[in-house]
């Protein structure tokens, strides 16, 4: 067991996701604990904890458990591939990984601009409530 690793309720600290939250993406294959403790806690790395902050900046986008696992396993092969010269990728694979970053990172616009419109319509109608206020 690495001294870096911590138990499920530190991750829920530093991500602010809940325990139950975690214990499903374990369950359905999202991000799965690096090690379990003798007792079978589980224990996240910092890779993981990385994977869990990066899916808790989707989740709220709306992407779906599947493109959040397409996303996350793309990001591993190009890092992979970025991080040494021995891959065992394919090329295919590398392909399909960018591809697979490049649709995330439009969809990822497209909502992002949704968002930003909806915000600008908050922000009018905050200030014709406080009007009414006067």
């Amino acid at each position: 067991m690495e001294d870096s690793s911590c138990k499920i309720g530190e991750v829920v600290e530093r991500t602010g996701l809940s325990i139950p939250t975690l214990r499903h993406y374990d369950h359905v294959g999202l991000i799965t604990p690096s090690e379990r403790s003798p007792g079978g806690f589980r224990l996240y790395s910092e890779a993981d904890i990385r994977r869990v902050l990066l899916v808790r900046r989707m989740k709220p986008l709306g992407f779906t458990l599947d493109q959040m696992r397409e996303f996350l396993e793309a990001a591993e092969i190009l890092q992979a591939a970025g991080d040494r010269q021995d891959n065992s990728a394919t090329q295919q694979e590398r392909d399909h990984a960018e591809a697979t970053l490049a649709s995330i990172r439009e969809e990822t616009r497209t909502r992002y601009e949704k968002l930003r419109k909806q915000i600008s319509y908050a922000e009018e109608f905050l200030d014709l409530v406080n009007t009414l206020d006067s």
